[in-house]
């Protein structure tokens, strides 16, 4: 993660920057986690994987669980990234895994980079930082419908 809200949806829809440098990124990094993550997809430890870019971890997360309605618990662990930057930030170089529980040891032996512990998977509940956000099914009736909705208030009755 990195305390970099750069050319993110966040900083354009929220907070109206529509201009703003690219988001950190590191080619030598980038290169050395999906090396990993392929190195993990063959030896099979892990579940599912997703990148973390529009929208950022918040998204990538919702995203993650609307297929099947898993919801998910997750914490932040490092404090020295601004909230804001944490969840909505889009730098790259970040994939979301998940793993079965009968694989974490294995999955953290062979990891040779960086890497967080978010939380768990969950049958529907969005859990942040011990907060409710509500059902994933909510959240994913407002991503489904999102442009439709948009446009509702351009058409006339």
């Amino acid at each position: 993660s990195q305390n970099d809200i750069n050319c993110s949806e966040y900083l354009t829809k929220i907070c109206g920057v529509e201009f703003s440098p690219a988001p950190y990124f590191n080619l030598e990094e980038e290169f050395r986690l999906h090396e990993t993550v392929s190195m993990l997809i063959a030896k099979k430890l892990i579940a599912s994987a997703h990148d973390i870019s529009e929208g950022g971890l918040f998204v990538t997360l919702a995203e993650s669980g609307f297929n099947r309605s898993l919801g998910f618990e997750v914490t932040q662990q490092n404090f020295s990234i601004r909230n804001d930057a944490f969840w909505f930030g889009e730098a790259q170089g970040r994939v979301v895994v998940s793993v079965k529980p009968g694989n974490i040891e294995e999955f953290e032996a062979s990891l040779n980079i960086p890497f967080e512990k978010l939380g768990t998977v969950n049958a529907g509940e969005i859990i942040i930082n011990k907060n409710s956000w509500g059902n994933i099914s909510e959240w994913g009736e407002k991503y489904d419908n999102a442009i439709g909705n948009y446009f509702k208030s351009y058409i006339p009755e």
